[in-house]
């Protein structure tokens, strides 16, 4: 994860989703080997499935690995879950939390992202709270309110920038290949920043802001030149070594 300095180096991150079984393992060794050409200059990590993390992580032991999601809980009756404190044990050094998919998909709150991100936190995992505006809420004017809200909501107060990130997700651009406005993603990225300012004080300047949503190797130049856009949070580009590597790209030439 990025140091927390405030000329801070970029911050790429891969999400599987879910995709990758073990015929994967390889390509995930190909992107690991290629990210070293660019590790000087730009943190990056893939967040893969967790059927995969021990395996990948025993053979990649100095890449950063990490989940998709976490439940709140350490342990329990919570048939099908996967705790942070097993993330860590299967050897990931992160995860990301509150992704719109599982927001829509699973009906799951601030207050449950809030809860999972703690949790994480607590068992020693870097963090990335997902949040974004579907193109309704966007439409009707409401994108500054939802997000900033979600923002708000999510994040637990002990937050701090040795170990949480934030990633702006605008929900209709995720997989299509739309994104809003360059002058969109920089009031947005301002306006968490401003907020993450306001609550935390000079650490919230260090938190990194990524965004996500479609990007990828041809809009990540344009992307990541944009104020307070810290690094991209990367769907679909990041499943090959060949689609990945123009992000990491960029994002050395913009640091």
């Amino acid at each position: 994860m990025p140091n927390g300095s405030r000329a801070m180096r970029k911050f790429i991150v891969g999400n599987w989703k879910m995709n990758g079984t073990s015929a994967d393992l390889a390509e995930i060794e190909a992107i690991a080997a290629m990210a070293t050409s660019y590790a000087a200059s730009v943190d990056s990590a893939l967040c893969i499935p967790a059927t995969l993390i021990d395996r990948a992580t025993s053979r990649l032991l100095e890449y950063t690995l990490g989940g998709q999601d976490c439940h709140m809980q350490v342990s329990g009756a919570h048939t099908g879950c996967v705790s942070a404190e097993m993330l860590a044990d299967a050897g990931a050094a992160l995860t990301l939390v509150g992704h719109s998919e599982r927001r829509a998909g699973q009906n799951e709150t601030d207050a449950d992202i809030r809860g999972k991100a703690q949790a994480a936190q607590n068992a020693g995992l870097k963090v990335i709270i997902c949040v974004g505006e579907t193109l309704e809420e966007r439409d009707a004017g409401q994108a500054l309110e939802i997000v900033l809200g979600q923002v708000q909501k999510s994040v637990p107060d002990e937050a701090g920038s040795d170990w949480l990130s934030i990633a702006y997700e605008p929900v209709w651009a995720i997989g299509t290949g739309r994104i809003p406005e360059d002058s969109d993603v920089a009031e947005m990225h301002w306006a968490i920043r401003e907020q993450l300012v306001a609550r935390f004080g000079p650490d919230g300047k260090n938190i990194s802001i990524l965004y996500g949503g479609s990007m990828n190797g041809d809009n990540a130049p344009m992307l990541l030149a944009i104020p307070n856009v810290d690094g991209g949070l990367i769907g679909g580009a990041s499943l090959t070594a060949t689609k990945f590597e123009p992000i990491l790209a960029a994002a050395a030439k913009s640091s």
